[in-house]
């Protein structure tokens, strides 16, 4: 964290305790935002930020919670700022916690500027729309559900679905093909358990992957207050690489239920009307303002991608989290609990799934030709199989078409070859797209209907006429 400093108003008269809040009398000059160092009787410091003023008070936001502390000997010093995060190149490769401090044994790193950690609007006439693709490795993303640079693009999990295992394949495997450009992954887990958070470290460190990334770990038992500062952190720093570095980063932010769960925590401390819930009412609004930190600035090089992960509670897709995020972001990748059954991984829900920007991220000139259409119809062909799966439930196999047999097959073949991979597999755009055909060589030529005849021919290698 940034040196403090000792200059500041302080204030003695704490009036009341409530919850992660406390509420300090006697104000005269303070601002929406400030940071303010909490002081205990035993001398013990703690930091918070203004969340209100008026009326001679102020409330306050105790990052590190407010157990132990009195009313009386309690003192509050407004520190006349906002909280700000040193930045530099030497960020990279090291290890934070939820607050930004060194979390890995090595001093500070020294800082080439403080950056307010609410970050600065971008400019909406200066925004580049993202139009150039980011490999993962994974072929479900890659060749259906496409990550382009600057993109907003969450996970919708669920409780005990591989998500963090996802988010960590993806952190180690993402780059810009073709390039020799910078990229740099920042990694935000909040309020994960210390397991996960030492798989994150120890999977970044052992591919490789985290002399390019700067990880952010604010754990289960840290306090929940915390988490409402993690993304905020993990963006700034997201941002200083990406506009005045030039380089193209990935922040990944997992869990952002956590995140929300603490805003909710704030709001009920201060008495607010509850909306959907008993989530504040400017959940949309606050979760906008981390979400649309992402993209890119015409004139400059660099570009920051996010990959935001929420697990819905009870697997609700319209919950207020899940549902909010799907109206700010392009697209979702929604994971299935039934495919994690079954044993594929990663289990994504293709026809729940959706990357709005794919169309302007591939294609001639970017990827291949052919990758919009096969993407396509492979939906198509998933879609089907899913529909004659469900009817040979009622009538079985032997009430089946030929062609129907076939899409049944083409749905089991999508499964077990082309969705399912190991978690350290990275596979290149070339050998998805081989593996998309392939599976599509199993149907006739005539149901190919959304690729071009010239795609066909060049790439399908199934033997069957066209059908009349």
């Amino acid at each position: 964290m940034s040196d403090i400093g000792s200059s500041g108003v302080e204030y003695t008269k704490v009036a009341e305790i409530k919850g992660p809040i406390i509420i300090v009398d006697g104000i005269t000059k303070a601002s929406f935002d400030e940071l303010v160092e909490i002081e205990t009787s035993e001398g013990e410091k703690r930091l918070g930020r203004v969340l209100e003023v008026g009326n001679g008070k102020a409330v306050v936001q105790v990052f590190e919670g407010t157990s132990g502390l009195a009313i009386t000997g309690t003192k509050a010093k407004f520190l006349g700022k906002t909280m700000v995060m040193p930045v530099s190149n030497e960020l990279l490769g090291r290890v934070f916690d939820g607050l930004g401090r060194p979390n890995d044994g090595l001093p500070e790193p020294i800082a080439d500027k403080f950056l307010d950690v609410n970050g600065e609007p971008m400019n909406p006439e200066r925004r580049e729309y993202p139009t150039s693709f980011i490999q993962t490795g994974i072929s479900v993303i890659d060749g259906m559900l496409t990550l382009v640079r600057g993109q907003k693009l969450p996970i919708f999990s669920g409780s005990g679905l591989p998500h963090n295992i996802l988010a960590a394949q993806i952190a180690r495997q993402a780059n810009v093909v073709g390039t020799n450009e910078d990229f740099a992954v920042v990694f935000a887990a909040i309020g994960v358990q210390y397991s996960e958070a030492q798989y994150f470290k120890r999977s970044l460190e052992e591919s490789g992957a985290l002399r390019r990334s700067v990880l952010f770990l604010n754990l289960a038992d840290d306090p929940a207050i915390e988490r409402i500062i993690t993304p905020r952190v993990a963006l700034t720093v997201a941002e200083y690489l990406a506009f005045d570095l030039g380089m193209h980063v990935l922040a990944i932010l997992t869990d952002m239920t956590n995140y929300c769960e603490a805003l909710r925590e704030i709001s009920a401390a201060r008495e607010e009307v509850p909306g959907r819930k008993g989530y504040p009412g400017y959940l949309y609004t606050d979760l906008a303002n981390n979400y649309e930190r992402a993209g890119r600035i015409k004139g400059r090089n660099g570009s920051v991608t996010q990959v935001p992960i929420l697990s819905m509670p009870a697997d609700d897709i319209t919950h207020p989290i899940a549902d909010l995020t799907g109206y700010i972001t392009e697209g979702q990748i929604v994971l299935s609990r039934e495919l994690f059954r079954k044993g594929v991984y990663p289990p994504v829900n293709v026809l729940m799934s959706l990357s709005r920007l794919m169309k302007d991220g591939v294609g001639e000139g970017k990827t291949r030709g052919d990758h919009m259409e096969v993407g396509n119809q492979l939906y198509d062909a998933y879609s089907r199989s899913q529909e004659v799966r469900a009817l040979a439930d009622i009538v079985g196999r032997a009430g089946l078409t030929g062609v129907d047999l076939k899409y049944l097959d083409v749905g089991d073949k999508f499964e077990t070859d082309y969705l399912k991979q190991s978690i350290d597999e990275n596979r290149n755009l070339e050998e998805t797209l081989t593996r998309a055909w392939d599976i599509l060589a199993n149907l006739p030529k005539g149901e190919l209907t959304k690729i071009k005849d010239k795609n066909i021919e060049q790439y399908f290698k199934g033997g069957s006429k066209p059908s009349k």
